[in-house]
């Protein structure tokens, strides 16, 4: 099976983040500085949309808060930071020095290279048109919803790159795993994922990208990639609560 979709959104990812970080390196600060501030604000846009996907607010607040227990104990963040330095030593990016003030609101001790790497991951795999593209482009072949999305992301990835820098051509890397994943294991995805599954999974990726927002603001930066256990936990939630009943 060939995961077309998967490989259409790659492409655009890959296009988007080399074309951001050539044309970055061109921008005058004060610009860079402003479009990362208009991302920060869509993105919490996008986030409180798909938040509300949720039908029950506290399916999504348990989720948050086991993912966090579970991901500050698996050091979840600190592993992608060290995952976005390797990846970083391999290609020889230029980075900013570690603990210096960055203005694209990278949390103290990462790097922008990794923080741009799980940014941009979070941002192109949260969200429906992700599960249920993935799932489409496996049962049935049509990758129309994952083309959709790939365009989008290819303009994203672009705008991201320009200000983050090379961090976010590598979110291309999560893209194929995570979205070749969905669409391989297609069959049993949509067997085990009801619409509520996928609704508490998506409203619950979209507090994160609130986080993520906060950050791309720099008004708190909160370690989201500890938090990434919750959107595999809300689904196990809301399967135990149709199980018992309730």
């Amino acid at each position: 099976m060939v995961a077309t979709g998967t490989v259409i959104n790659v492409a655009t990812v890959l296009l988007g983040g080399t074309l951001g970080t050539v044309l970055g390196n061109r921008l005058p600060e004060r610009m860079r500085e402003t479009i990362m501030h208009a991302l920060g604000l869509l993105t919490i846009v996008i986030g409180f949309q798909l938040s509300l996907e949720t039908a029950n607010v506290l399916i999504v607040l348990g989720s948050l808060l086991l993912g966090g227990l579970l991901g500050e104990l698996l050091r979840i963040e600190r592993a992608i930071d060290q995952v976005g330095r390797w990846l970083e030593r391999r290609t020889g990016a230029e980075d900013a020095s570690e603990g210096e003030a960055r203005p694209d609101g990278s949390p103290s001790g990462a790097t922008t290279f990794s923080y741009a790497f799980l940014t941009a991951s979070l941002v192109f795999c949260v969200g429906p048109m992700t599960i249920l593209g993935s799932i489409q482009d496996g049962l049935t072949g049509d990758y129309t919803l994952l083309a959709v999305k790939s365009t989008m992301d290819g303009f994203a990835s672009l705008a991201f790159a320009s200000t983050m820098g090379p961090g976010v051509i590598f979110s291309a890397l999560t893209v194929l795993i995570y979205q070749g994943a969905l669409t391989l294991g297609a069959g049993w995805a949509d067997t085990v994922l009801t619409d509520p599954m996928v609704a508490e999974m998506t409203a619950t990726g979209g507090v994160l990208m609130l986080a993520l927002g906060l950050g791309l603001l720099e008004i708190k930066r909160i370690r989201a990639g500890n938090l990434l256990p919750a959107i595999i936990i809300a689904p196990v939630i809301v399967a135990v609560i149709a199980w018992l009943g309730i």
